[in-house]
C-alpha cells in the first residue's frame, strides 16, 4: 500500500528530529480518487478533445485538403499523361513516368521490370490499339498515391491479343524532389460470369 501511496503523495518530508513515535495517517483509495478528481477530470477532458487531432497525424492518409486536392490532380494528369504514351509507344513519356525499380504483374501473373516493358514496347511486343479508362479511384497514405480503374483495352502483348476489360492497380511514390513516380502496377482480367480463364 505504501509504495501505491508513495506514487501519489509527492510532497517532500520534512524529516525533523522527534522524540515522539508518530504513526503514518492511513489513507484510502476512494480519498485519493476524491482529492485527485480534478485532475482526472482534466485527463479525461484532455484525451477526449486531443484523441482525434492525434489519430489524424498518425492516419497514413492524413493529409491537409488543399493538399490532397492538387495532389489528385496531378495524378490525375499522370494517368492521362501514361495513357498517352502507351497508345503511341512514347518511350521517353514513359521513361520519365516509372521509377527506376518499377515492377509490374501483368494479366497472366509474370513480372515486368521497368526495362523489359520499355523493350517490349519499344519493340512492337506490346502494342495497344484503344486504352478507356473508367471509374478512376485515388487514395493518398502519405507520400504514396493507389489508384484503381477500370480499362477497356485493345491490343496485343508477346504472350497475344490481351483486348479485354481489366481492374489494374497502379501505386505512385513522390520521390525526394517532389515528383510522383509510377513504382508497381498489377492487372486483373475482368471475366463475364461463366467465361472460362
Amino acid at each position: 500500500m505504501c509504495s501505491f501511496l508513495n506514487l501519489f503523495d509527492r510532497r517532500p518530508l520534512a524529516e525533523l528530529p522527534s522524540v515522539t513515535h508518530m504513526h503514518a495517517a492511513t489513507i484510502y483509495p476512494s480519498q485519493l480518487i476524491r482529492h485527485r478528481r480534478p485532475y482526472v477530470l482534466m485527463l479525461l477532458l484532455a484525451l477526449v478533445v486531443c484523441e482525434p487531432m492525434i489519430f489524424a497525424a498518425q492516419q497514413p492518409g492524413a493529409m491537409p485538403k488543399g493538399e490532397r486536392h492538387e495532389s489528385r490532380r496531378e495524378i490525375d494528369q499522370l494517368e492521362e499523361a501514361w495513357r498517352n504514351a502507351v497508345l503511341k509507344a512514347d518511350i521517353a513519356a514513359l521513361t520519365s513516368l516509372l521509377a527506376e525499380d518499377y515492377m509490374a504483374i501483368t494479366p497472366n501473373g509474370t513480372l515486368q521490370t521497368k526495362e523489359q516493358a520499355l523493350a517490349n514496347m519499344r519493340t512492337g511486343a506490346t502494342h495497344i490499339a484503344s486504352l478507356e479508362i473508367s471509374d478512376r479511384r485515388v487514395r493518398f497514405y502519405g507520400t504514396t498515391a493507389l489508384v484503381t480503374s477500370q480499362a477497356d483495352v485493345k491490343g496485343i502483348n508477346p504472350f497475344g491479343d490481351f483486348s479485354g476489360t481489366y481492374r489494374y492497380t497502379r501505386v505512385y511514390v513522390r520521390n525526394a524532389q517532389g515528383k510522383w513516380k509510377i513504382v508497381s502496377f498489377e492487372a486483373n482480367r475482368v471475366r463475364e460470369p461463366g467465361e472460362r480463364r
